[in-house]
């Protein structure tokens, strides 16, 4: 693309500063409601499941509990799975796919799996329906010693006393057309840097870890995930958003070198799910169920 096509903040080829911030921060618009949309959801669960809160972001005068649910027979014996939806907040059906596997399904592996199941990571960004926070920093790029996100040092805090004790991390995100629309120019003006384009594949797929490939696990997920929506097909130079294929609907990031949710717990099970939401073959309803899907099949696999 050419500078004809560059973010409308900043100057090409210059990084942003506090008055790009400031600019960016202004376009950022309320359309729903992280109360009504994720913590009413969760209070109805108090009754059956151990809920509570284990930090809170906090951005000028607004503030977000975030939540976390757990099995509330904790056997400290079992394996623990935790599930995490939301890091990046525009990603719907992750936040919802979360929620409705607990409404629907957790109860079914009381006694087999320790759960831990935080439905929204970015509260800010669930609610401007922003793939970034409230620092214009992407969440699932921070998950690091330091971290300059809120949303991912909270989560890191979480999961700290536990690790060792996971056997697996199921991570859920959406790939839209919003990332070519939108964030991969944002990023390209945001650092100063020549924008780097890739096509946005149509369907479902998996993003295994380099360093510690499952290619059995991802497997068992894409089948699952084969009966309710389809798998994204290779681009035209073989892979999907620039990475190689290493297997039908996966490939490989490193997870903890990059700073991906999906890398915090040293679990040997750890996948991080894409959807589709804007496929003219694919529904919402089909990317929540498709969320779910991944999640009962990983806990299928590893019970």
């Amino acid at each position: 693309m050419n500078d004809s096509h560059f973010y409308p903040i900043g100057t090409p080829g210059q990084p942003w500063g506090p008055a790009e911030l400031t600019q960016w921060r202004a376009r950022q618009v309320r359309q729903r409601s992280y109360a009504d949309e994720v913590l009413r959801c969760i209070d109805r669960l108090r009754e059956i499941f151990d809920v509570s809160s284990y930090g809170e972001v906090v951005y000028g005068d607004e503030r977000f509990p975030l939540m976390v649910i757990r099995s509330r027979n904790w056997q400290p014996l079992l394996p623990t799975v935790l599930v995490t939806g939301g890091v990046h907040g525009y990603e719907t059906s992750g936040v919802q796919g979360a929620l409705r596997f607990v409404d629907e399904h957790a109860q079914a592996y009381e006694g087999r799996v320790n759960l831990l199941v935080v439905p929204c990571v970015s509260p800010w960004g669930y609610e401007r329906i922003q793939r970034w926070n409230f620092d214009a920093i992407d969440p699932n790029r921070s998950f690091r010693e330091g971290s300059p996100a809120q949303e991912s040092a909270a989560l890191m805090r979480l999961v700290a006393p536990l690790r060792g004790q996971f056997m697996a991390h199921i991570d859920l995100h959406e790939t839209t057309d919003t990332d070519a629309s939108e964030y991969m120019p944002a990023v390209a003006a945001r650092d100063g840097k020549p924008l780097e384009f890739h096509s946005i594949p149509d369907g479902f797929y998996l993003v295994d870890d380099t360093a510690n490939p499952q290619p059995a696990f991802q497997q068992a997920i894409i089948q699952a995930v084969e009966q309710v929506t389809h798998i994204a097909p290779a681009d035209t130079q073989g892979g999907i958003i620039g990475s190689p294929l290493v297997a039908h609907g996966v490939i490989q990031y490193a997870m903890q070198a990059l700073g991906l949710c999906a890398g915090i717990t040293g679990a040997r099970y750890t996948t991080t799910t894409e959807v589709y939401p804007d496929s003219p073959r694919a529904t919402p309803e089909q990317c929540i169920a498709a969320q779910v899907a991944a999640v009962c099949a990983a806990l299928k696999f590893v019970c």
